[in-house]
Parts: C-alpha cells; sequence; structure tokens
C-alpha cells in the first residue's frame, strides 16, 4: 500500500487587484485622511483571508518605526476596491510607552515630602488588630493606634534594619573596633534581647535604629590617641652663618 501526502501550498482568496498599484493608492488615500503628511513609503503588503493589508511606514513625529496600515476588500468580479479599517501600529522595533505600574507599586522610600499623604494600602499585610496579634516578639505595639503592627510587618522592618545602613554588615560596623551592644550612646530598643537600639550620638548615626553588632569610630569607650604636634623641629637658626656678598 502506497501512502501519498499532499504538499501544502500557500494560497490566497483574496482578489488580485488588491495587491495591484492602483490599491496601493487607495490605502494611500484612506491612510491621509487621518495622518495627513506622516504617510511614508510603501513597506508591504499580505494577504489575509480574502483582505489585503497594506503597510506604510509612519513619519509622525514620535512614533519612530511604526506603521500606517489599511485593510482593503474587493468583491471579486466588481474591480472595485474598499477600505474596511485604517490604524496607526507599532512594528517590531517601534519606541513604545514602559508597562504601566500602579501608583502604589511606584511609591519608593524617600519619596513622601511635607504635605504629602501616603495611605497604606487596603490590604496592607503590615498592620492588623491589636487582638489578632499572638505575641509582640520583644517589641511593644503602640496601644494608641487603633491598628498595629503585624508580625510580618515587624519581620520585614527587622530585615530592613539588618541589612541597612546601620545593620551588622555595613561598611561602618566591619571597620569598627567596638560594636554598640558595649556604647553608652546605645538605647535598647525595649529590652535587649531585641538586638535593636537607638543612637544617641550626635556625631554618629544619631536617631537612628542600629543593630547591635554594628559599630562606628564614635564609640563611648574609645580611646584618646596621642596628641600630634604640628609643629616641626628644626632646630636652632644661626643668622650669622649667612654669608654677607
Amino acid at each position: 500500500m502506497v501512502c501519498v501526502t499532499r504538499r501544502k501550498t500557500s494560497r490566497t482568496s483574496a482578489d488580485p487587484i488588491l495587491f495591484s498599484d492602483d490599491a496601493v493608492e487607495v490605502a494611500r488615500e484612506a491612510l491621509e485622511e487621518i495622518g495627513e503628511g506622516t504617510i511614508g513609503e510603501h513597506i508591504g503588503v499580505r494577504a489575509v483571508g480574502e483582505v489585503a493589508i497594506h503597510r506604510f511606514s509612519s513619519l509622525a513625529p514620535g512614533y519612530k518605526s511604526w506603521e500606517w496600515t489599511a485593510v482593503l476588500a474587493c468583491v471579486r468580479g466588481t474591480a472595485t476596491i474598499t477600505v474596511n479599517e485604517v490604524s496607526l501600529q507599532a512594528g517590531k522595533k517601534a519606541s513604545l510607552a514602559p508597562e504601566w505600574i500602579p501608583y502604589e507599586d511606584r511609591v519608593l522610600p524617600g519619596d513622601l515630602g511635607p504635605g504629602d499623604t501616603l495611605p497604606p494600602r487596603a490590604d496592607d499585610e503590615r498592620l492588623t488588630t491589636a487582638k489578632s496579634l499572638k505575641s509582640d516578639s520583644g517589641f511593644p505595639r503602640n496601644p494608641q493606634a487603633p491598628q498595629v503592627l503585624s508580625q510580618p510587618g515587624l519581620e520585614r522592618t527587622l530585615k530592613r534594619w539588618r541589612t541597612g545602613e546601620y545593620g551588622p554588615n555595613s561598611e561602618f560596623a566591619e571597620k569598627a573596633p567596638m560594636t554598640c551592644r558595649t556604647c553608652a550612646f546605645y538605647l535598647p530598643v525595649n529590652s535587649p534581647d531585641t538586638h535593636f537600639g537607638v543612637c544617641t550620638n550626635e556625631y554618629s548615626a544619631d536617631g537612628h535604629v542600629v543593630h547591635e553588632t554594628y559599630g562606628c569610630g564614635a564609640h563611648a569607650e574609645t580611646k584618646q590617641t596621642a596628641e600630634i604636634h604640628s609643629n616641626r623641629e628644626y632646630g636652632a637658626f644661626d643668622d650669622g652663618a649667612i654669608e654677607d656678598v
């Protein structure tokens, strides 16, 4: 038994007149009605079923690599070309606007300024009710607030503090000879077991939350270095040693 495989051929049911020079002019004239003066050269045509889609380059400012398109049709036997649709579409290398990002996802730390308002999201996981909080984890919540910091909110905060500018792995901490744990300027948050505190040294991280293993050169136990004299000792200068010429 012989198996015969039919070769697929590319066929179109579109009328050949849709690919003629006359069709190109019909497409251009239709596009000029909506994009006057911005229709560039004809860059191609392709058949889709019984219609032909003509493409023209766009000369519109700000639409680099975009294309004007006109969809043409023709009832067989009539020789009459009709315009179904015209549009401006993005080409393969077109300049497109960046993907839209919701406002709440665009706000970054440091964006809030005086007079600005930034309400929390409706589903903000950082907030919860005091009744739903099982443990404060050593960080008592604000009893005056209608809502309190949730456990996920606390965990995110502690991670941010640990990995931030005043954490144990920062450049200051790595180069410091002593840590905040033994510094008089370090005020532990609630208790030493939290491993975080507030710096009270006006010459260092004053007012910032720091990790107990953070450190700087302004530790309260830093010893005074030997005084450096700025005057160099050149010895006595004998004016009489100068020979008069």
